[in-house]
């Protein structure tokens, strides 16, 4: 059961270094804090960008899970 969660862990982890670093950087200027949001925005999580921030997010929660349940068997 450890070996079967330290090797999960382990591909979690490289998975998400390899998601974080494709990721783009998101820098608003001045002009859109002003104006605000736009269609782009409100219908940015079904963007390519969206759903690679989304699936992070998940592996990012799934690595934490992880590392507790790993801490807690150690």
């Amino acid at each position: 059961m450890k070996t079967f969660l330290v090797i999960i862990y382990s591909i979690v982890a490289i998975i998400l270094t390899i998601l974080t670093i494709m990721q783009s950087k998101e820098d608003k200027g001045a002009s859109e804090t002003i104006t605000g949001g736009s269609f782009y925005e409100k219908n940015k999580g079904r963007t390519p960008e969206g759903k690679l921030k989304r699936f992070t997010i998940i592996l990012g929660i799934v690595f934490v899970i992880l590392a507790i349940t790993l801490g807690i068997v150690y």
